[in-house]
């Protein structure tokens, strides 16, 4: 008689983590969105649940009736917020990136996540303004010199720079890749993305 026993391969040990919230908050054209789309491909492949919230993404999905005053801003804030903690309370990293350009409605985030016991790390990309008017991936610093828009962060609308965040990435001192591993690291390190490995230790 043949065996015909099946070997079953033992199921490969699910990748434990907890949720919460990074928001990485900078100028336009600070490289906010190419770290949290590069970071979240690095962690992916590591099995961990992973999604972002690019604030140009979702402003048509939560914000599309507003415009870019100070409260219709503040609004926005909130309401990405709110879409990321509850993401982070069901064991979701989530990595925001959005402009979030006033102080007060960013620490009224993170109290709302306290409230809830939910991590949030605030990780400001700190390209200054003349790097990222170079860049401007979007058009947007060109469009307000010749005055097509006004209104425009950092240059005719106040930029409130944080004050004590988890981490600051000088995205203008270093490679694309350089400032992807640091936030990699700093979320291993704190816990957020898997174990560190022994160089990051």
């Amino acid at each position: 008689m043949s065996d015909t026993t099946m070997f079953h391969p033992a199921p490969s040990a699910p990748v434990t983590q907890r949720g919460a919230t990074v928001w990485l908050t900078g100028l336009p054209s600070a490289g906010k969105s190419t770290i949290a789309h590069g970071c979240e491909s690095v962690l992916r492949a590591g099995g961990l649940r992973v999604e972002v919230l690019d604030g140009d993404a979702v402003r048509p999905h939560l914000a599309a009736a507003r415009g870019y005053s100070r409260d219709d801003r503040a609004i926005n804030i909130r309401r990405i917020g709110w879409v990321a903690e509850l993401l982070a309370r069901n064991g979701v990293l989530v990595l925001v990136s959005a402009i979030a350009p006033f102080r007060d409605v960013r620490d009224e985030v993170r109290a709302t996540h306290a409230a809830g016991g939910t991590v949030y790390q605030e990780v400001h990309v700190s390209t200054p303004v003349d790097v990222a008017s170079e860049r401007d991936v979007k058009g947007l610093y060109a469009r307000q010199r010749v005055g097509e828009i006004s209104g425009l962060t950092g240059v005719d609308d106040p930029y409130e720079i944080p004050l004590a965040p988890e981490l600051v990435i000088p995205a203008h001192e270093q490679a694309v890749d350089e400032s992807v591993s640091l936030l990699v690291t700093h979320l291993r390190r704190a816990g957020l993305a898997g174990p560190a490995a022994p160089e990051e230790s």
